[in-house]
């Protein structure tokens, strides 16, 4: 069956072992830093309660059988030490069952962290790297050729995320369909980088230009994906070179970085020769009668699976970011289908008395807060609770299930928590009072940051939360 070995696509299998091991690492990596105070015994929302609420069959996780915060740590740094491993080159120095072994593990280490990680794991790029997660078990490793099938089911996976990117905007707002979206969305944008303030200030007409060529990258060039090469070479880098520009503007986690990954696969060694004058690493002998049979089984459960993603991306109804099976095999993409215009945030601040006439803000990692503070780059590291931050300031209704034990931790001074944040503004002795203002920000003019060297312009709008205390933490949390 050498139809089934992919033998010029040696390169497409190094970046995928290589690169998809490395998100691996930051996920991991992630969980590690941040679940104590979001997800811990005594988190935001803690995990053992959210268990009892849940069965294995709905959200499978090793968790189900055991849940200490000792033993979540202990799987997180299992897996950080596994995937680094893996990006060391560990699946190509041990046999082929012991390497699709390592990866299964990856995977349902990870699986079990996204099911009991709640809306804090309710994000697009965990499910993509789950569903591209669960492809690499069966990709092989050196001994073997990469199965075409295989490397399919990852141009499949690409198509949906670009393709279904792109309808969910022509779907959506408006400033889509006129392009004029990225008049506002380098601003508004859930966590703006170091250089989106430049990509704001871009000439208008620019902008429709970056809109058009979104367009084109996102609903024709997929199309490309499954030509002939070199053509499908040619779809792969545009991917490529249209997500380095979103990874530019933007922090979004590790999905431009995968969707980087997933886009380099589809470039085959020839190419790769060509442009670059490298050779493809050795690939192996044939594949075992097993592994392409397997491989034969696994594109075709993939194939079942697709077609509820394949009608929602025909539907006028389409839905973003969506799984179908708890294991998250076969899902649904897709983002900003709608663009805010305005930019609000939420500033938390506290004051040593109950009088509170000293109010001092607490200042988040990546999160806009000091106005002189220029936007930090964060990706692919994930801020989760810099994220919701965005969120709630959208919609109270996002933060009502953690807001209550957030203040709760502040007004405690509880070390885990602050952990989050980039400083304490209170380090000898926790605040009496809390507070939330919402402010509304925009990134400001050349003239004003040359005049204020402040990066940012805000007005207040009102308040988010009133001041609280510690007599008043058991109605939050309740």
């Amino acid at each position: 069956m050498e139809w089934l070995a992919a033998t010029d696509y040696g390169w497409a299998r190094f970046v995928l072992e290589r690169g998809v091991a490395a998100v691996y690492v930051i996920a991991f990596l992630c969980a590690a830093r941040q679940f104590r105070a979001l997800l811990g015994s005594r988190g935001l929302t803690p995990i053992p309660a959210y268990l009892a609420r849940r069965t294995f069959r709905t959200t499978p996780s090793v968790f189900h059988l055991h849940y200490s915060d000792r033993f979540f740590a202990v799987v997180c740094w299992c897996g950080v030490a596994l995937s680094a491993a893996l990006v060391l080159g560990a699946a190509d120095a041990v046999p082929l069952p012991v390497a699709m072994l390592a990866w299964l593990v990856l995977w349902a280490g990870y699986l079990s962290i996204v099911n009991v990680g709640q809306l804090w794991y309710s994000f697009g790029w965990e499910s993509l790297l789950l569903e591209v997660g669960s492809a690499m078990v069966f990709l092989g490793n050196a001994d073997t050729a990469p199965p075409l099938l295989v490397l399919c089911a990852f141009w499949w996976l690409l198509f949906r995320v670009e393709f279904g990117a792109g309808l969910i905007k022509l779907r959506g707002d408006r400033c889509w369909r006129d392009l004029t979206c990225l008049h506002h969305h380098h601003e508004t944008q859930p966590m703006p980088g170091p250089l989106s303030w430049f990509f704001h200030r871009l000439p208008g007409p620019l902008h429709r230009v970056e809109v058009a060529g979104n367009h084109v990258a996102q609903l024709v060039v997929p199309f490309g994906l499954f030509a002939p090469q070199p053509v499908a070479s040619a779809a792969g880098a545009v991917v490529v070179v249209t997500q380095l520009w979103l990874v530019a503007s933007g922090n979004f986690a590790w999905l431009n970085w995968l969707t980087i990954i997933l886009g380099l696969s589809a470039i085959d060694d020839g190419t790769v020769h060509r442009v670059t004058g490298l050779n493809a690493p050795a690939i192996g002998g044939e594949q075992p009668l097993w592994f392409a049979a397997l491989s034969v089984a696994v594109a075709a459960l993939v194939a079942v699976l697709s077609v509820r993603p394949a009608r929602n991306l025909l539907s006028r109804r389409q839905r973003m970011n969506s799984t179908y099976d708890p294991l998250h095999l076969v899902n649904s993409y897709g983002a900003f289908g709608t663009v805010g215009r305005e930019r609000h945030e939420i500033v938390f601040e506290g004051s040593p008395d109950d009088d509170g006439d000293d109010w001092r803000p607490y200042e988040f990692r990546g999160k806009p807060g000091d106005v002189r503070r220029l936007p930090r780059q964060c990706s692919p590291y994930h801020l989760r609770l810099d994220w919701l931050m965005w969120f709630a300031a959208i919609s109270p209704s996002y933060a009502r299930p953690w807001m209550g034990r957030f203040c709760a931790a502040l007004l405690a001074g509880d070390e885990v928590t602050l952990k989050l944040l980039r400083g304490n503004p209170f380090p000898g002795a926790p605040p009496r009072r809390i507070r939330a203002v919402l402010y509304r920000y925009r990134f400001t003019t050349a003239r004003e940051l040359r005049r204020d060297r402040a990066w940012w312009h805000r007005e207040p709008i009102g308040t988010y939360l009133a001041p609280v205390g510690a007599a008043d933490v058991a109605r939050l949390v309740g």
